[in-house]
């Protein structure tokens, strides 16, 4: 397919550079065709960058920004230079995909798929009106702007070319969603083994109650049944008590 998918503006990354700074450039993307375009953002730092949104899809003759975030750095690099590359694919995907239905079989080569492929390269800027600092010697010495290399180098082969390719990474920022969602996860099966310990608890204590509810019952009926005993056996008692007593003392008159 000789057909350009999408128009990418600017062509370079811009990165205003400050030590312990943040700095932000954005990209804009232009759908040419007639169709739904589907793209993906990699890079060889995904540490260094965040980008938001780092995959989506473009409705036809639309257009799309991401915006491409360097983490603040403590050291400036050397000569000011930065070998990152991003690498934007883009293919055609079937009409009404949505952003959320963008897999990663849709940027795969295996399968005949044409996959439109732009790299960019990093640019680090100093603000303005002031000029880069640069480690010297333990020290900061200022010195010009330097812009990051060409990415033309040496020639090489489609193989190694393609094989540079798959050695780039998704940004971290999907990396960190799926570890947030596995922390999710974890945390909510944390929470089911708490409530089903929560409620284990709670029958064995209402188990406890009716067995100790049982046996003040089984003592208030067993006290009951000992003072009848004694009602019942003390007038017997008194009564051959009274009788061996009056035959004693008729006995007694009659003599």
């Amino acid at each position: 397919m000789g057909q350009v998918l999408l128009e990418i503006e600017p062509r370079e990354l811009k990165f205003t550079f400050e030590l312990k700074k943040q700095s932000s450039c954005s990209v804009h993307l232009v759908n040419k065709t007639n169709d739904y375009i589907a793209f993906k953002v990699k890079t060889t730092s995904p540490k260094r960058y965040c980008v938001r949104p780092n995959t989506g899809v473009i409705l036809p003759r639309s257009t799309c920004d991401f915006t491409v975030t360097m983490q603040a750095q403590k050291t400036a690099p050397p000569d000011m230079q930065l070998r990152d590359k991003f690498l934007v694919q883009s293919t055609t995907v079937p009409y009404g995909t949505t952003d959320e239905e963008v897999i990663p079989s849709f940027f795969s080569k295996e399968n005949g798929r044409y996959i439109e492929e732009n790299k960019m390269r990093v640019v680090l800027v100093s603000p303005p009106h002031s000029p880069v600092l640069q480690p010297l010697n333990g020290a900061l010495k200022q010195e010009p702007v330097y812009e990051a290399p060409d990415l033309k180098e040496t020639p090489v082969s489609t193989n190694q070319e393609m094989n540079g390719v798959e050695n780039l990474h998704p940004f971290h920022v999907a990396k960190d969603a799926e570890d947030l969602k596995l922390k999710l996860n974890d945390l909510e099966v944390k929470l089911n083994e708490a409530e089903n310990t929560i409620t284990r608890l709670k029958e064995e204590n209402g188990a406890a109650i009716q067995e100790r509810d049982k046996l003040q019952q089984e003592i208030i009926l067993f006290k009951r049944k000992c003072m009848t005993r004694t009602r019942v056996g003390f007038p017997s008692l008194f009564v051959v008590f009274m009788t061996i007593v009056g035959a004693a003392f008729g006995y007694l008159l009659q003599l």
